[in-house]
Protein backbone atom coordinates (compact mmCIF):
# COMPACT_ATOMS: atom_id res chain seq x y z
CA UNK A 1 0.00 0.00 0.00
CA UNK A 2 2.78 2.44 0.86
CA UNK A 3 4.58 1.39 -2.30
CA UNK A 4 1.62 2.61 -4.36
CA UNK A 5 1.62 5.86 -2.38
CA UNK A 6 5.26 6.58 -3.23
CA UNK A 7 4.75 5.56 -6.84
CA UNK A 8 1.86 8.04 -7.07
CA UNK A 9 3.96 10.79 -5.54
CA UNK A 10 6.74 10.13 -8.04
CA UNK A 11 4.27 10.39 -10.93
CA UNK A 12 2.85 13.68 -9.64
CA UNK A 13 6.30 15.14 -9.16
CA UNK A 14 7.30 14.13 -12.69
CA UNK A 15 4.15 15.78 -14.04
CA UNK A 16 5.10 19.00 -12.26
CA UNK A 17 8.62 18.76 -13.65
CA UNK A 18 7.30 18.85 -17.22
CA UNK A 19 6.26 22.50 -16.85
CA UNK A 20 9.05 23.68 -14.56
CA UNK A 21 12.17 25.65 -15.36
CA UNK A 22 15.40 23.63 -15.85
CA UNK A 23 16.71 24.11 -12.30
CA UNK A 24 13.40 23.16 -10.67
CA UNK A 25 12.89 20.31 -13.15
CA UNK A 26 16.21 18.74 -12.16
CA UNK A 27 15.35 18.97 -8.47
CA UNK A 28 11.86 17.55 -9.00
CA UNK A 29 13.21 14.63 -11.03
CA UNK A 30 15.72 13.89 -8.25
CA UNK A 31 12.85 13.92 -5.77
CA UNK A 32 10.88 11.52 -7.96
CA UNK A 33 13.88 9.16 -8.03
CA UNK A 34 14.01 9.20 -4.23
CA UNK A 35 10.28 8.37 -4.06
CA UNK A 36 10.83 5.51 -6.52
CA UNK A 37 13.72 4.20 -4.43
CA UNK A 38 11.64 4.36 -1.27
CA UNK A 39 8.86 2.42 -2.98
CA UNK A 40 11.37 -0.18 -4.17
CA UNK A 41 12.66 -0.65 -0.62
CA UNK A 42 9.12 -1.30 0.55
CA UNK A 43 8.50 -3.74 -2.30
CA UNK A 44 11.68 -5.66 -1.57
CA UNK A 45 10.54 -6.24 1.98
CA UNK A 46 13.14 -4.04 3.63
CA UNK A 47 11.87 -2.84 6.95
CA UNK A 48 11.34 0.81 7.60
CA UNK A 49 13.63 2.52 10.04
CA UNK A 50 12.39 1.65 13.54
CA UNK A 51 11.25 4.32 15.91
CA UNK A 52 13.86 5.46 18.42
CA UNK A 53 13.71 4.00 21.89
CA UNK A 54 12.22 6.53 24.30
CA UNK A 55 14.64 8.03 26.77
CA UNK A 56 13.94 7.09 30.34
CA UNK A 57 15.54 9.22 32.97
CA UNK A 58 16.73 7.34 36.04
CA UNK A 59 15.01 8.16 39.33
CA UNK A 60 16.62 10.91 41.34
CA UNK A 61 18.84 9.50 44.07
CA UNK A 62 19.43 11.63 47.09
CA UNK A 63 21.97 10.77 49.77
CA UNK A 64 21.24 13.76 51.94
CA UNK A 65 20.38 13.63 55.66
CA UNK A 66 16.87 12.87 56.80
CA UNK A 67 16.13 9.96 54.55
CA UNK A 68 15.39 6.54 55.94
Amino acid sequence: MEQEFYRGLAQRVRALAETADPFTRRRLLDLAKRYDAKGELLRSGAAERPLPVPRITPPAVSTGPGEA
